[in-house]
């Protein structure tokens, strides 16, 4: 792998896990995973997803197929040195409990030889990035901080090398809805920075749908029954089986993945800036957050703005009528 990448492509070609007593987790699977993406698998308990993660690093070695990092083939590499260049979270966090938080999130760094001073300073540049001032929180222990804070400094560790993949295995579902929800908000920000390839594992599909930039929809033993961007998936499920997994309430979901189309706002009159009795939401919103708007200030309109200049009127019709259209799932939220 090409040290100097930030993200790299994932392939995955007739992937088949297969136990000795005759337990079949993964059947035949076959995916391409983007450099730069977060890609979801998600499916019922039991269905193979996380023998599919962890088969990525070789936590796992697969009975058949062949997984590819960057156009380099897993199998074909040494099993420890493979994990060192791949990032891990998982759901319990698994800090050293007897290290400090600055000596767990240089782990992978001290393996690979870096200088102390490097490690130090890439350790608390992580912090910072994740939100741990590391003045206050890099010399105390994992049982000092809450499971929240504990599960940021997960994912400082598993960044610290600044590896091509992050694999993540329902890395916020041990935590409060409240502290999951921050954590989600944080995960985002955090991918719009780093850019890595990460794979995450999860139960949830709205976890899914508010993370993902492409869901991957499996059945037992791991068989694909869709692949595609999360407006894709809630619009225009492959089949019975996605359409019943991601729920009747798909076209709720959908609001949170729809931006506002521009195409569909009625005329102001002109107007230089918003009327000050009229409600305002801005034009990168979503239709959900434009309907949270209507509904908290009893309007059934919204006048859309683009740096407080009105571009025009959005209506609760309107936000229907979007996402009625036929035919034509709506457009991710980038």
């Amino acid at each position: 792998m090409d040290g100097t990448r930030t993200a790299a492509p994932i392939n995955l070609e007739r992937v088949r896990k297969q136990y000795p007593d005759g337990t079949v987790a993964v059947e035949s699977l076959t995916m391409d995973l983007a450099a730069g993406e977060t890609t979801v698998l998600i499916g019922p308990s039991g269905c193979g997803k996380s023998t599919v993660l962890r088969m990525i690093n070789r936590l796992i070695e697969p009975t058949g197929g062949t997984i590819r990092v960057d156009g380099v083939e897993v199998g074909g590499q040494d099993a420890a040195k493979l994990r060192r260049s791949i990032g891990y979270v998982i759901q319990n966090v698994g800090l050293f409990p007897h290290q400090t938080i600055r000596t767990n999130v240089g782990t992978v760094p001290r393996l690979l030889g870096w200088p102390k001073v490097r490690i130090g300073e890439r350790t608390d540049e992580l912090l910072t990035l994740v939100g741990l001032d590391p003045e206050r929180y890099g010399s105390r222990y994992p049982h000092e901080l809450s499971g929240g804070q504990r599960q940021r400094v997960g994912v400082a560790r598993a960044l610290a090398a600044d590896p091509v993949v992050l694999l993540m295995d329902e890395p916020f579902s041990a935590v409060d809805p409240i502290v999951r929800t921050r954590l989600q908000d944080e995960f985002r920000r955090l991918q719009e920075t780093v850019r890595k390839t990460v794979v995450l594992v999860t139960h949830d599909i709205d976890e899914a749908v508010r993370l993902g930039d492409r869901i991957a929809v499996l059945s037992e033993h791991a068989h694909l029954q869709q692949f595609a961007p999360p407006a894709e998936l809630l619009a225009a499920p492959a089949n019975d089986f996605v359409r019943e997994f991601v729920g009747g309430d798909r076209g709720i979901k959908l609001l949170a993945v729809t931006p506002i189309p521009r195409e569909r706002l009625n005329p102001i009159g002109g107007l230089s800036k918003a009327p000050a009795d009229r409600p305002v939401v801005s034009a990168d919103a979503t239709l959900q957050e434009a309907l949270a708007v209507m509904l908290r200030e009893g309007s059934n309109s919204v006048v859309v703005t683009s740096n407080g200049t009105p571009e025009g009127v959005l209506t609760a019709d309107d936000i229907v009528a979007t996402l009625a259209t036929p035919g034509k799932p709506a457009p991710v939220v980038e």
